[in-house]
């Protein structure tokens, strides 16, 4: 846990800071794979890139300040402050999908084509961001007992002041792991769907019983409704929704190969 990295120049470079900026490189680099595979116009990863992650930083963003605005209305300056942590993913999911409807309009594609094209750089940019949370000591675990997974946090760390010398469960670490497991089954289902939607079904029926189940072991403070806290609830209704799309997507499946007319069109 380390949440100052480094310092240049008397600025502090946070470790949360550099794990998302990594993450953007590596949903990137995955695009780049993809389209080159498809004989994508050259920029076309980039384009879509910029747009999904300033959509879901953003959303991240507002959802976690909206989450704790009575202490962001006291200190306003540090809503801009995404190096210190605090994105709520749902909420730039959200964002980032209504983004990814006026791409593919914008350019001429098929929503659900994207929307599958799109989901495998999600989820390799989640995971690496989650590993910016355990070195960031955000987005804590509860305490583990006997447990062989616990990890004590420095008292630099928000939890290593709350829970000073005891052993909490890493689920930054654990919800990272399970994110690159998907990020190979995502790339593996892909070249091999049948139907268009189907990979970003596949995304919504793996990721969201992973964030239910490891809810259990968080222990930052969570908002709760029903006796479920607002993730989990999130998390039912998207995983139903993968359901219905996965039945009841109709089985068509575009090829951008066979449409080398697609444009890429500069960002302003």
């Amino acid at each position: 846990m380390h949440p100052v990295l480094f310092e240049i120049f008397g600025k502090e470079i946070r470790s949360y800071g550099v794990m998302a900026a990594l993450g953007f490189l590596a949903a990137i680099v995955t695009w780049l794979w993809l389209g080159r595979r498809e004989n994508r116009p050259d920029g076309f990863a980039a384009d879509l890139g910029f747009w999904l992650m300033a959509g879901g930083i953003v959303g991240s963003r507002l959802a976690y300040v909206l989450a704790n605005w009575s202490y962001y209305a006291a200190a306003p300056l540090e809503i801009p402050r995404i190096d210190h942590g605090g994105l709520i993913f749902y909420g730039g999911l959200i964002l980032a999908s209504l983004i990814l409807v006026v791409f593919a309009r914008r350019h001429r594609l098929p929503l659900w084509h994207m929307a599958d094209f799109a989901i495998p750089g999600l989820a390799i940019g989640h995971a690496l961001g989650r590993i910016g949370c355990f070195l960031n000591g955000c987005c804590y675990g509860r305490p583990a007992g006997a447990s062989m997974w616990g990890v004590v946090y420095p008292a630099v760390c928000e939890p290593g002041q709350l829970y000073p010398g005891v052993a909490l469960y890493p689920v930054q670490l654990l919800e990272a792991i399970g994110l690159l497991i998907i990020w190979l089954a995502l790339l593996t289902a892909y070249p091999r769907r049948r139907k268009d939607g189907s990979v970003f079904a596949l995304y919504l029926l793996l990721y969201p019983p992973c964030r239910f189940l490891l809810e259990y072991l968080r222990g930052d403070p969570r908002q709760t409704w029903l006796m479920l806290n607002v993730a989990q609830t999130v998390s039912i209704g998207l995983f139903l929704s993968g359901i219905i799309l996965f039945v009841g997507l109709p089985r068509r499946r575009f090829e951008p190969a066979a449409n080398l007319s697609v444009t890429v069109h500069p960002r302003p």
